[in-house]
């Protein structure tokens, strides 16, 4: 009798970079093993014949945050820059041509479509999920727009973890694990600009700088009154930030494929021009100092432009295929013109850079920030190892204010560098379901660090290859221990370095954070 030809081992739900590493690792696990090629489905509800990718390319985030291990702990281990990433994730910038950071997003999608196809993954556009059928706990097929789907084990890779939710798991709003679920990580567009070089970016900026610190310059001190919504004391504030302790104005620093920018100059510029506040919390819009990538063609990436959201609105967002609003649009209108006047113009990305839309209850294994900063899940059973600061850009509303209120005066923490597991992302309650995501059962803070593209695409090559011993072994993923995988990784010669290393101190005052909103996640 002929196979139905909607069953299948594996289905992953979303194109974002993990969900088609989860895809191809497992593919390539199966064939690995049984010399077969699998029945594998990505589906997503984006337009996969605009990129493939997710918000790296449909979103247009070109410009890649990467582990960040301080050169001490390099220079004594023998890593280079980056540490020692997944094997699928060094596959993934060496088949695309990453110099450091600046990822070209055509290229990405088209190694991340022929990794599929390499892979024997079939994949489906603009899939929406209507129901979701159990058996006893498990999820047996997806009713979606595009008719019934059948599998064996699911990956769930939304923002949203959207699949997760309509199988029945209860996600946890915005900040919930705080008690703020409706405070939020700003949302972002990530727009292109092109006629306006590396060079002239620098000189434009290096002007402002000097006019900006100029107190004898009157015009200029008056277009910085007109950017703080005559707020001497933020004034002040910006012009402190424009020079460093020796007293010099802070020029933006180029690399080979990027550029950081350092000082406030651009964006004060940009909010003169605008005439509103240069203040995310009062005004829901802010041209951040941006991290830019350097694309072929004289294009630049600026993940710069931030949009506060509530946590009912990210999810709504995310539901929506994350497409910006027409006030988001607006802006954008403000930002081409501005970026007219100074020699560029401006492309808008199809998609939304949505960082954050809540986070699962009921995984295996909850992931907090005082895990990160103890080193991760234990050495022995590690499948990789990634370190990055608790990054909330753009804040989270009234965190600061309940933490104080509990007694907690210093929210700054050293970056973790943490060992990577798959248990935080498998479902407990659903046990043949993953989520990996920035939605995945973290705690607090750990959110921050753990919704990086880099982590979960080692988390994503783990569970891919746990679907497949899940699959092989008659069980579910929730009983696929990170030893089991990590046995794998070592079979076949790609587990990287493992190097998680515990900060006490740190982890003991994370701890108190990671419990303030008294919300159980697991």
């Amino acid at each position: 009798m002929a196979r139905d030809p909607r069953y299948y081992d594996v289905i992953v739900y979303g194109d974002e970079v993990p969900g088609v590493f989860a895809a191809v690792s497992a593919a390539r696990e199966y064939r690995r093993r049984t010399k077969q090629y699998p029945r594998v489905l990505l589906l997503s509800k984006g337009n996969l014949q605009a990129g493939i990718g997710g918000h790296l390319v449909r979103g247009g985030l070109a410009y890649l945050d990467r582990s960040q291990i301080e050169k001490s702990i390099r220079e004594d281990l023998g890593l280079p820059t980056f540490g020692d990433p997944a094997a699928i994730y060094k596959e993934f910038l060496q088949r695309v041509g990453v110099l450091v950071v600046g990822l070209d997003q055509s290229k990405a999608s088209a190694v991340l479509r022929q990794m599929l196809q390499e892979a024997g993954v079939d994949i489906l556009s603009y899939v929406e999920i209507e129901s979701v059928v159990k058996g006893q706990q498990n999820i047996v097929s997806l009713m979606t727009s595009k008719g019934r789907y059948s599998g064996k084990q699911f990956i769930d890779a939304t923002v949203n973890a959207e699949l997760a939710q309509v199988a029945g798991s209860r996600k946890l709003k915005g900040f919930e694990t705080f008690g703020l679920p409706e405070s939020e990580l700003a949302v972002s567009v990530v727009f292109e600009t092109q006629g306006l070089s590396v060079q002239n970016l620098k000189e434009i900026e290096s002007t402002y700088l000097k006019r900006f610190t100029n107190l004898k310059d009157t015009e200029a001190q008056n277009f910085l009154l007109a950017a703080t919504g005559n707020d001497e004391e933020l004034a002040e504030k910006l012009r402190r930030d424009m020079v460093d302790t020796a007293g010099n104005i802070k020029t933006m620093y180029a690399g080979s494929d990027y550029i950081d920018v350092r000082s406030p100059a651009l964006s004060v510029a940009y909010h003169s021009f605008r005439g509103i506040k240069l203040s995310l919390l009062e005004t829901g819009v802010m041209l951040d100092k941006a991290n830019i990538a350097i694309l072929p063609g004289g294009r630049l990436s600026w993940n710069a432009l931030l949009f506060t959201v509530t946590g009912s609105e990210a999810e709504e967002l995310a539901r929506k295929g994350a497409k910006p609003t027409p006030n988001m649009l607006v802006e954008m209108g403000y930002i081409e013109k501005w970026f007219n006047s100074i020699g560029a113009t401006v492309t808008v990305p199809s998609e939304l850079y949505i960082r954050h839309a809540g986070n699962i209850k009921d995984v295996v294994q909850p992931l907090t920030g005082a895990d990160m900063l103890m080193g991760g899940v234990p050495a022995r059973e590690a499948l990789g190892t990634f370190a990055y600061q608790f990054d909330v850009r753009g804040g989270i509303k009234d965190f600061d204010k309940i933490a104080y209120e509990k007694g907690i005066t210093n929210l700054s923490f050293t970056p973790p560098i943490f060992n990577i597991g798959i248990q935080h992302a498998i479902m407990r309650t659903i046990p043949n379901l993953a989520v990996v995501s920035p939605a995945s059962g973290f705690v607090g803070l750990a959110a921050s660090a753990g919704r990086i593209v880099e982590f979960n695409a080692g988390v994503a090559q783990g569970l891919g290859i746990a679907a497949i011993i899940a699959i092989l072994g008659n069980k579910n993923l929730a009983d696929v221990s990170n030893l089991d995988v990590r046995k794998v990784l070592v079979d076949t010669k790609r587990l990287p370095r493992v190097f998680g290393i515990p900060k006490l101190a740190e982890a003991s005052r994370m701890g108190a954070i990671d419990t303030l909103g008294d919300v159980a996640i697991a």
